[in-house]
């Protein structure tokens, strides 16, 4: 027989994924506060909602990502039982271009929808990098009209705003794909059989914003190690292109070519149209003359609304800028991105320029691949995780902890009647004077019935409560109840005056009649602001 003692069984260690993060409920009382302020902007151009599944069949999805440093090209993707490949979504538009297909005879068209989710990336982690992260779009399917990316654009600016970020401090950039590939085609890179390598360009080119000018080049030319030498970390194949042909395509992507007037009393101004022209230039054929087309449209109906920018207009909130090319295959015209301008340091103290917060553009073959026939489409995503970033760094968000709910200890009675205190509170309004408005919020105390006051009222809070309600043996024969002000107990410990103390101290815990324990709760949740979101 063994002496041996059995092992003791082993403990799953609790892990979160790399790439991943938990969110607790002030991040997520922020994000909702700022869909809410998305939403509304775009209801307000006439989109509505709509809802597609966090997966779909992969070749649905398409092979479109910009970055493909990861197995399944940075898509997330499994065997289903009936032996087709599903994939996680990667974006919200590829969904979207399927849903349209498949209900194409029973849509209005143009069919104007928005959504919000998370998308996933198959990518390899990094820092401010996710696998999972949410994303805000709008789109517009069946409009081959200018207006149509305007109108986009419009509604970028009017979103930040509405985020609090003031004129100024950000800027939509505005350029066309066929300017890009107008360029390409006068360096011998036109045709099917450059795919690739333009698609190799478009991608080195989208870097600009995060490589010095000197790296994107090496990715345009033979490539580039990521440790800055042959060798170092990960391999990144090049477009394969000369001097020559690199330096053309920098230039005609350099914001160098954002055109700028002096005003009679000497001041600048960006000029949309001057750009336009400037970009004209840079190669003769017919199709970077169709996207300067279509940019001039675009900058003539921006500055009729006053988002443009010209010479008379120092208001700037709308830019054509041939540095924007988005990495995303499946743009087919206009592109465009939200940046922020605003400079703020980091937790270490070290400069931070937030950069792009959102983009979009024309994708006029995406919904065609499921019909077979020209279907134009145009669309604006924002990052709402990039973007609750910035705005939670720069102070515009509300990131405390949002107040918990009124906690009713259980204290020597009987529970029923502590579950009625409950119920009381919960059917009744935050604010008397309006009936129909948000509950109150309030919970029962479910832990060890054996616990302590004291124990309740660390739990209390722990939980951010704004009051406890207590009513032992005594206050019920007497038919009072005791009120504990937490918010206001909170505060005495910084009052230093004895008489103040006792005063506050007496002010924060009151009794009542169990009759007025709902309309002595309002009065504390007034008192100290609290709504709840």
């Amino acid at each position: 027989m063994s002496d041996k003692k059995p092992k003791k069984p082993q403990k799953l260690r609790a892990r979160l994924p790399r790439g991943l993060e938990d969110r607790g409920p002030a991040a997520i009382s922020a994000t909702r506060a700022m869909v809410e302020k998305i939403r509304a902007v775009y209801e307000r151009y006439g989109f509505e909602p709509v809802e597609t599944p966090a997966m779909e069949y992969t070749d649905a999805l398409g092979k479109f990502l910009p970055d493909q440093d990861r197995p399944n090209e940075g898509v997330f993707s499994f065997h289903d039982d009936d032996e087709q490949w599903i994939s996680l979504r990667y974006d919200l538009t590829a969904p979207l271009a399927r849903y349209v297909a498949e209900n194409f005879q029973n849509l209005a068209l143009p069919y104007r929808s928005y959504r919000a989710g998370y998308v996933f990336r198959n990518e390899k982690p990094g820092p401010g990098r996710f696998r999972q992260f949410m994303q805000f779009d709008a789109d517009t399917v069946g409009s081959a009209s200018p207006a149509a990316d305007a109108e986009m654009c419009m509604m970028a600016a009017d979103t930040m705003e509405a985020l609090g970020i003031p004129r100024g401090q950000y800027v939509v950039r505005v350029n066309n794909r066929k300017v890009l590939d107008g360029v390409l085609e006068s360096i011998g890179l036109g045709g099917d059989e450059n795919a690739g390598r333009r698609l190799t360009v478009l991608r080195a080119i989208d870097k600009l914003d995060k490589f010095p000018v000197e790296e994107v080049k090496k990715l345009l030319g033979p490539g580039r190690w990521d440790g800055g030498e042959e060798g170092k970390g990960d391999f990144t194949k090049g477009a394969g292109l000369n001097d020559d042909q690199a330096e053309t395509v920098l230039r005609a992507t350099s914001r160098g070519f954002v055109a700028g007037r002096l005003n009679e009393d000497g001041s600048g101004g960006i000029n949309n149209l001057d750009t336009v022209v400037l970009l004209r230039s840079c190669a003769d054929n017919k199709i970077l003359h169709e996207g300067c087309d279509e940019l001039r449209a675009i900058a003539e109906l921006v500055e009729a609304s006053g988002y443009g920018a010209t010479s008379t207009n120092p208001d700037v909130r709308v830019i054509i800028d041939p540095s924007v090319v988005r990495g995303l295959e499946y743009y087919t015209g206009p592109v465009f991105e939200v940046e922020l301008l605003l400079e703020t340091k980091d937790e270490k103290g070290r400069p931070v320029r937030f950069g792009s917060v959102g983009g979009g553009g024309r994708y006029d073959g995406l919904v065609s691949r499921f019909r077979g026939e020209p279907v134009p489409a145009t669309g604006f995503s924002i990052g709402v995780s990039r973007l609750q970033a910035a705005l939670t760094m720069l102070g515009k968000l509300d990131t405390k902890p949002q107040p918990g709910p009124v906690v009713v200890t259980v204290f020597g009675g009987e529970i029923a009647g502590y579950q009625k205190m409950v119920a009381d509170l919960r059917n009744s309004p935050v604010d008397p004077s309006r009936p129909d408005g948000p509950r109150i919020r309030a919970e029962l105390y479910l832990g060890n019935p054996k616990h302590s006051l004291g124990q309740q009222m660390k739990y209390a809070d722990k939980r951010n409560s704004p009051c406890a309600i207590i009513q032992g043996s005594d206050e019920k024969a007497a038919g009072k109840i005791q009120i504990k002000d937490l918010i206001a107990g909170a505060g005495l410990t910084s009052i230093e005056d004895r008489a103040e103390y006792l005063r506050k101290q007496a002010e924060a815990q009151i009794e009542v009649g169990e009759g007025d324990l709902v309309a002595e709760v309002q009065k504390l949740l007034a008192r100290h602001d609290v709504r709840w979101g």
